[in-house]
């Protein structure tokens, strides 16, 4: 009997010495052959043996998301990037699979942390990345830096948008702090005509983008922020017009901070400041407030007199958004009134510096 035993013993020791390399290759064996099903199970079971093994999480989160497994994917996902967390695509599928579980901040955070170290430079995944990131940019209330993400997926892509690009699209140009899926079936028309106006100014078609928003005007007038819309498509054709059309967004939507912006830099383009004054103060102290708004409420304040509140908020706009040279002109100008030629010279310094550096970039 105790001879027996021992061979049990050193049978079941034997067995498991050989565990994670045998259950590690029929994972990858099941995951070649198709079998999605007997592949997670396989290899659970074996990062249950060595949950250190990167290529095991990387494969289980890949067939989970794959299957629609976004909860259980996810983890996979954060012990591989927690293995190694300068893996780009790891860090982009963990977003992903936030994304489809309802952790849209976390998401957003993940998918751009996965698109710096690299993520986008694979092909196939590039325009996945760049279309939840807009989704999200319009979700979380940057719906401008949303339509940049949007215009740089149809250059890439060519030809024109599908139904739900063109919902989304319209999602971001009118603001709204949604996701497509979440679009009312009654608002869905106003959002498709949106972004159908929205998707020909991306790529260039003006006749037709002018069409679009005469039908989207003709239509839906009253509806919130289509005229702001309007009138940021006019700023560069017809300023005046456009500063209309931020007038009538008012009347529309009396306290739209985007349009309060739009509205104080018009008056502040035609030398009213005082005018400008409290649209850009409204603007600049909403809850959603933007380094554009600040740095209008900060150039009014300095044009009316109120120059050191003025550079507190010029200053604000400055260390969110230094790459604007609008705003280091600005800081000069009331630096300058303040009595302190310096900082006036340092800020001029920078917006020549960043002039000199757009002309070039312009070149041919």
């Amino acid at each position: 009997m105790n001879g027996v035993r021992f061979l049990l013993v050193l049978a079941a020791f034997s067995a498991s010495a050989d565990t994670f390399e045998d259950v590690s290759a029929r994972a990858t064996a099941a995951r070649e052959a198709n079998n999605a099903a007997q592949a997670i199970d396989l290899y659970r079971k074996a990062l249950d043996l060595n949950p250190r093994w990167q290529e095991g999480w990387w494969f289980l989160g890949t067939l989970l998301y794959d299957g629609d497994q976004y909860e259980p994917g996810r983890d996979a996902f954060r012990h591989f990037v927690d293995l190694d967390s300068q893996a780009a695509p790891g860090w982009a599928f963990l977003g992903l699979c936030e994304f489809e579980t309802g952790d849209y901040a976390k998401a957003l955070q993940d998918i751009e942390h996965g698109i710096s170290l690299g993520a986008t430079k694979q092909a196939e995944l590039a325009p996945v990345l760049l279309y939840h990131e807009a989704l999200l940019l319009a979700h979380e209330g940057q719906s401008d830096m949303a339509l940049q993400k949007y215009a740089e997926i149809l250059r890439e892509k060519g030809g024109a948008p599908n139904d739900s690009m063109l919902l989304s699209i319209g999602v971001a140009a009118l603001r709204a702090p949604e996701l497509p899926k979440d679009v009312a079936p009654s608002q869905r028309d106003l959002y498709m005509l949106a972004g159908k106006a929205a998707s020909f100014v991306f790529m260039a078609d003006y006749s037709r983008a002018d069409a679009a928003f005469a039908d989207l005007l003709k239509k839906y007038s009253n509806a919130r922020n289509v005229h702001y819309m309007h009138g940021v498509y006019l700023m560069a054709r017809d300023p005046d017009d456009a500063f209309e059309e931020f007038r009538h967004e008012l009347q529309v939507a009396p306290g739209n901070a985007a349009a309060e912006a739009m509205f104080a830099f018009g008056l502040l383009s035609r030398g009213d400041g005082e005018e400008a004054l409290p649209y850009a103060e409204k603007a600049a102290q909403s809850e959603n407030s933007t380094a554009f708004a600040k740095y209008l409420y900060g150039r009014a304040l300095a044009e009316t007199g109120a120059i050191q509140r003025g550079l507190k908020y010029l200053q604000e706009a400055e260390r969110i958004d230094s790459r604007n040279s609008d705003v280091h002109v600005a800081l000069a100008t009331a630096y300058s009134r303040a009595g302190q030629p310096a900082q006036a010279r340092h800020e001029r310094e920078i917006a020549m510096q960043m002039e000199s550096e757009n002309r070039a970039l312009a070149q041919p």
